[in-house]
């Protein structure tokens, strides 16, 4: 039997020998690398906390005390150490979540996985046990260094140092910033500033000095600056105590006893304190080591020995179009600059990057601070591209509102991830951009259908110099391109399957597959239609109501809420231009999706040909009497 399958809990954990916790580490690494490369997944961060998450979990009580993973894709160990070892349907449909769910347990707390929330949380958590009385129940934020770029985690240090209340911040650090102090007087530094002792000897010390007439604030005034002297000279830290908060490391995080005892001391001390660990992202897997990209960061379902994947992709992904295209438009465009926040590879940007590095930045995890740096650099007088996933351009909306918009300046977002995303969870699903971006004054907004779409709308999007645009597409590989029959306004016609068809389409985006075959299979049960490809959904094409009122029935389909989208959008303008046809508008009901694959959760909610062409039928069928089957109008 092996040791993790006799750990179905923390307290398990606290019967295991020091030499068991290597033995077990080893075993959760060789674990993860063979169940993570089954389905894919976060593999590299959390092969960089086996050691961090089993001290955790020996020295504090979970779930009375709260431990908080900061985005979470790192809290695989932290499952596995907490009675959850059936890896088998990761990030699947009833498997487990990527991410912490607290669906799946009760020592799962945050599971938005939108990073440097977590020590806001904390300090609400802490709050709330001071104020219902448990002062003595613990509360834990795991953040990285990487969520540490993001401004609300130094809004909530601000506040968290503000207090005397317990709580420990453990910063996993693994990009190797700081070298590991050793040496008995470090960790003699360490633990005195760490000691409830200490801190009385420095309350005393102050009251008697200040009470001393002359002489008093002076001499602790320079005791205290000598204080801070040392401290600088001995850690890489002092910035946090600067803030007011107590400092322990750097700690090798991958050494268990010395992760231990670094937190038990902060558990002790009654206060909010960091505790520094340095650890190693993908540690233990060598593929994954010399990785230099991103250490196995997120990986699909591939070979553990040779790294291939199990299923090689055949088509061309979206985000690849988009980035060969901007490379293509920055050497035509020296005004063109390309932002984002910690994720140049992922939303495609790593080739402009690399043949202009001076013109592209990376500016951490922090949207807000991406969109106002855009409005600065659009002031100056260049035209930047912001690339992010859907989900995260939400943290900027005021930015886009009041920075962007109001001023009138010309920058252009680039949305990857737009619509369901499936595997991610709830927080990753891009489902709200085209509600929240309904409300912006002269924001336009592009949804292209197939490749040649997004090359000419992003093309579109960048010639626009007096306002913000917006180009969004999904996850996953490209389709077949979807000719045009002709252009109406700025809009596309893909098809009509009659001289005078009942049922118009609109197409949003890379919806317009869907329905192409919802179309084919209407025409079967005898209703005609128009489908038609927008381009441009905000503002509506006022071409648009004049197409709807020569037809019975409008249904627009979209890869966005429902709420507030883009068919809310066209019944507004249908009604302001007096158009009375009925309008049905299909889209991502406004629910937190589960998890699942992309392709399950389409069908799931009704977003595949056939489930648009039945939905399409029923309200045919409400709202155009005497049609039905074998009344074709085909022409």
């Amino acid at each position: 039997m092996s040791l993790l399958s006799t750990v179905q809990g923390p307290a398990d954990l606290r019967r295991l020998s020091p030499a068991d916790l290597g033995l077990l580490a080893d075993e959760i690494r060789e674990f993860l690398v063979d169940a993570v490369t089954r389905t894919g997944g976060h593999l590299g961060p959390n092969l960089g906390v086996v050691e961090l998450s089993i001290a955790l979990h020996r020295v504090f009580d979970s779930p009375y005390d709260r431990i908080l993973w900061d985005t979470g894709h790192q809290a695989y160990v932290h499952k596995l150490l907490t009675g959850r070892q059936d890896f088998s349907r990761l990030r699947m449909q009833g498997g487990l979540s990527g991410y912490p769910s607290r669906a799946e347990s009760e020592h799962d707390v945050i599971e938005n996985s939108h990073a440097s929330t977590a020590l806001g949380y904390a300090d609400g958590l802490a709050k709330a046990h001071q104020l219902l009385g448990t002062p003595g129940r613990h509360t834990v934020a795991v953040i990285g260094d990487g969520a540490l770029t993001g401004g609300m985690a130094w809004e909530a240090l601000n506040n968290i140092a503000e207090s005397d209340r317990p709580l420990v911040i453990v910063v996993n650090d693994n990009e190797r910033s700081y070298a590991r102090t050793i040496g008995g007087l470090a960790h003699h530094l360490a633990t005195l500033r760490t000691t409830q002792g200490y801190e009385r000897f420095l309350a005393l010390g102050k009251g008697a000095l200040q009470r001393t007439p002359l002489v008093g604030q002076p001499i602790f005034d320079a005791l205290h600056g000598a204080k801070k002297g040392f401290k600088d000279a001995f850690t890489p830290q002092g910035m946090f105590e600067d803030l007011g908060l107590k400092y322990l490391g750097p700690i090798d995080g991958h050494d268990v006893g010395a992760v231990e005892q670094a937190l038990r001391q902060a558990r002790g001390f009654g206060g909010p304190v960091i505790v520094h660990c340095l650890t190693v992202k993908g540690r233990g897997y060598r593929p994954a080591e010399q990785d230099e990209a991103d250490r196995f960061h997120a990986v699909g379902a591939m070979d553990p020995y040779t790294c291939l994947p199990i299923s090689p992709s055949a088509g061309v992904s979206w985000t690849s179009v988009f980035g060969s295209e901007l490379l293509a438009l920055g050497a035509e465009r020296p005004d063109l600059v390309a932002i984002t926040a910690a994720m140049l590879q992922p939303v495609g940007l790593a080739k402009f990057a690399a043949e202009y590095p001076e013109r592209t930045f990376d500016v951490g995890i922090a949207e807000q601070h991406a969109v106002a740096s855009a409005a600065g650099l659009a002031t100056g007088g260049l035209h930047p591209v912001v690339a992010v996933y859907a989900t995260f351009l939400n943290r900027a909306f005021d930015q886009v509102l009041m920075d962007v918009a109001l001023h009138k300046l010309g920058v252009t977002f680039v949305l990857d991830r737009a619509g369901v995303t499936g595997n991610d969870g709830a927080s990753h699903n891009g489902m709200w951009d085209m509600s929240i971006l309904q409300v912006v004054p002269g924001l336009r907004l592009a949804a292209p259908r197939d490749a040649d779409q997004l090359r000419a709308q992003l093309r579109e999007a960048v010639d626009v110099p007096d306002g913000p645009t917006v180009v969004r597409f999904p996850k996953g590989d490209l389709g077949p391109a979807v000719p045009a029959l002709e252009r109406i306004g700025g809009m596309d016609v893909l098809q009509r399957t009659g001289p005078a068809p009942e049922i118009l389409l609109v197409a949003v985006g890379a919806m317009a597959s869907a329905c192409l075959d919802a179309s084919a299979l209407l025409l079967a049960e005898g209703f005609t239609c128009t489908v038609v490809d927008p381009r441009w959904v905000k503002p509506v094409d006022p071409a648009l109501p004049e197409l709807a009122a020569a037809h019975r029935l409008v249904v627009t389909v979209e890869d966005n809420g429902r709420a507030g989208g883009v068919g809310s959008a066209i019944a507004q303008a249908m009604r302001d231009a007096g158009v009375d046809v009925p309008l049905r508008d299909l889209g991502i009901p406004q629910e937190f999706l589960a998890h699942a694959g992309r392709g399950e959760l389409m069908e799931e909610i009704g977003l595949t040909g056939t489930g648009v062409a039945a939905q399409t039928a029923v309200f045919a069928k409400h709202l155009l009497p005497n049609r039905g089957a074998n009344q074709h109008h085909a022409g």
